[in-house]
């Protein structure tokens, strides 16, 4: 982009360059995501440093960037819509790299054409900027299937549109959660169990406002049928429900180990995901 050439087009430039990016693309690299603070009450280290020399505005290094925008909202001419959303790459070691894609922790965005460097979106922390930012640097594509795609697409929306369980229900689950987060990682015939696991969701019945509750939950797992070491899918199924024996308002606990072909499209909408994201997070590089 020629700073000599007319301001028409300078913006043609922009919408050229920003053609090509999608939802999920990427760039690495170290850059700086910026983010507002309260200078008497800094939270992080980067609002720390900035506080201290008088700042409200604070840096945080960051590996790169993911583009959050829709795609649709990406291309459209930069003067209708100039700003666009992106998220900072963090590191995280493998096992957490397998949870995230697998959905277990929302706060983060599997990106498949980075995840070789171990690297995610940090949902948590969104900076907006202007096209023409974009437009200077190097694409790196995030997803080459309409599957990656979707999946990339869901992780975004779910972030935003994740139910909020009860606290005593939080509490409840809590020794289901520390077993799939101690174990899921091992090489053992439970880990490898969790490894085939796609979602793990749970259903209340008749609410989860009412005084006595029935839990139903759906350990969904991938298609191939297999044994491990012996020891099948009931047996599984048996030892993480005796993690969240009947207590409480919740007299009723049971669960079935299922595929998606076997669930019902009511029985999927009526239930929620579980997530790992009040546990020990990712680290950062």
């Amino acid at each position: 982009m020629n700073t000599g050439d007319s301001r028409e087009d300078r913006l043609r430039a922009v919408n050229e360059a920003l053609a090509t990016w999608r939802q999920g693309d990427c760039s690495l690299g170290d850059a700086w995501f910026v983010f507002r603070l309260e200078p008497s009450l800094p939270l992080t280290r980067a609002a720390e440093e900035a506080a201290s020399d008088g700042e409200t505005l604070a840096e945080a290094k960051v590996h790169g960037f993911a583009v959050l925008t829709q795609t649709c909202d990406i291309v459209r001419p930069c003067k209708e819509r100039p700003f666009v959303e992106v998220a900072p790459l963090v590191e995280v070691d493998d096992n957490h790299l397998v949870e995230i894609r697998r959905g277990y922790r929302p706060q983060y965005a599997y990106i498949p054409g980075v995840a070789d460097q171990n690297l995610v979106a940090d949902l948590d922390r969104v900076m907006t900027v202007e096209k023409t930012v974009v437009a200077r640097w190097e694409r790196k594509p995030g997803c080459s299937t309409d599957k990656e795609v979707r999946a990339l697409a869901q992780a975004v929306s779910r972030k935003r549109a994740r139910f909020a369980f009860p606290d005593d229900f939080a509490e409840f689950v809590n020794p289901l959660q520390g077993r799939i987060k101690e174990k899921h990682g091992k090489a053992s015939p439970e880990g490898e169990a969790l490894r085939a696991l796609i979602e793990i969701r749970v259903r209340a019945e008749p609410s989860w406002e009412a005084k006595t509750i029935k839990l139903l939950f759906y350990f969904i797992r991938n298609l191939r049928e297999v044994t491990f070491q012996g020891r099948n899918w009931n047996y599984f199924r048996e030892q993480w429900l005796a993690l969240v024996p009947e207590r409480g308002r919740y007299t009723s606990v049971d669960g079935i180990v299922v595929t998606h072909d076997d669930i019902k499209a009511r029985e999927y909408l009526e239930s929620d995901r579980l997530d790992l994201d009040h546990l020990s997070l990712p680290r950062e590089g």
